[in-house]
């Protein structure tokens, strides 16, 4: 057995799980819970199965309710705050790129009061900037739009590296905003590298990988793990899986499954986990009992995690180095009980080549 992941689970998976056709949520009594409250529900009913959460600021946590939320999570950790003004109807036209320059300065503002919480907690700093783009071609001055992205984001970027708060921006292609700017792994990469050449601190910056983003784009999971590890910007993963036409958030290994395996033999091909890198859950179970589908997608990420140890490490890399797919894919099926005894059993032979089938 390798390195022990850490996880974290998102509190939002313990909302109302609301969409535009069920505003209310699936679940309206969790809608009215207060973050305490969910935060209780969480711990007691997932246990030792996790290490941590992480809260939306400042709509799940803020300077008001850290120290009760704190008291309820008992020896469990906060492990991440995420910027949560895309539910804002004030930044309904972008956050760093609103038209507005007072909200711009507003969010900025909010983003380093933030940053400031999550320093005096020890947390890190997730942003998505989700309503950072444009619905229509024709509607945004593409160049302006992302002058203001770049100098917003490094702005608090720099504010946190001064803080000692580690940030990981999020990239999606859609959703609050129709075209988000930072909509792919290559426009997120470039942003980390604009940031760099402009001057702006970036030493605390990394990537935040969320799963079902990248199938949504048809990104390849593995990939892009070795891409940033080599780059140093393999910050966090948000674990789920989806059907890839929109942003699911289901449970972890329900769909993608190949994928799934394939990104845990990679996290563990780079050592993910040595430096306190974690698996987050990022989920929205719907219509499910939201502690069980939280439960389940733990124990599935554990049992996937479990299978990728066995893969033959040696084995497997040699046959990638030759492209070899078909080694390749009978190391993976060999653990998952493709093995030479079923091989005998379905060919009729048994261990003593007995030659009768059935």
């Amino acid at each position: 057995m390798g390195i022990r992941v850490k996880n974290s689970v998102g509190i939002w998976a313990f909302g109302g799980n609301a969409t535009r056709f069920m505003p209310r949520g699936y679940h309206p009594d969790a809608a009215t819970e207060t973050t305490v409250d969910k935060t209780r529900r969480a711990v007691e009913g997932l246990g030792d199965l996790v290490d941590g959460f992480e809260y939306h600021y400042p709509g799940e946590i803020n300077e008001q309710n850290v120290s009760q939320i704190q008291a309820a999570l008992g020896e469990k950790d906060i492990y991440a705050l995420a910027l949560g003004l895309f539910s804002e109807p004030q930044f309904a036209l972008g956050t760093f790129t609103n038209p507005d320059p007072a909200k711009r300065r507003e969010a900025i503002q909010i983003t380093k009061a933030g940053i400031d919480l999550a320093a005096g907690i020890g947390a890190h700093f997730i942003i998505w900037p989700g309503g950072d783009g444009y619905n229509y071609p024709f509607q945004a001055a593409y160049d302006e739009l992302w002058r203001h992205f770049l100098e917003g984001v490094g702005e608090v970027v720099d504010y946190a590296a001064q803080k000692g708060v580690r940030v990981f921006l999020e990239h999606k292609n859609s959703e609050p905003a129709m075209k988000i700017l930072m909509r792919n792994m290559g426009m997120a990469i470039y942003v980390v590298n604009k940031l760099r050449e402009m001057g702006y601190n970036t030493s605390l910056l990394q990537l935040n990988m969320d799963w079902q983003h990248l199938i949504m784009n048809g990104e390849n999971l593995a990939e892009y793990v070795a891409v940033l590890a080599r780059e140093g910007l393999l910050g966090h993963q948000h674990a789920n899986s989806g059907w890839g036409t929109f942003d699911d958030d289901n449970m972890v290994g329900a769909l993608v499954f190949m994928e799934t395996l394939a990104v845990a033999k990679e996290l563990q091909r780079v050592g993910y986990g040595r430096n306190g890198e974690r698996v987050g859950f990022d989920l929205f179970p719907y219509t499910e009992d939201q502690v069980a589908a939280v439960r389940r997608s733990i124990l599935q990420w554990e049992f996937i995690y479990s299978l990728a140890e066995r893969i033959d490490s040696q084995r497997l890399q040699e046959a990638q180095r030759r492209n070899d797919a078909v080694t390749c894919y009978q190391l993976v099926f060999e653990v998952l009980g493709l093995d030479r005894e079923f091989e005998e059993r379905l060919l009729g032979l048994d261990r003593r080549g007995s030659g009768k089938r059935g």
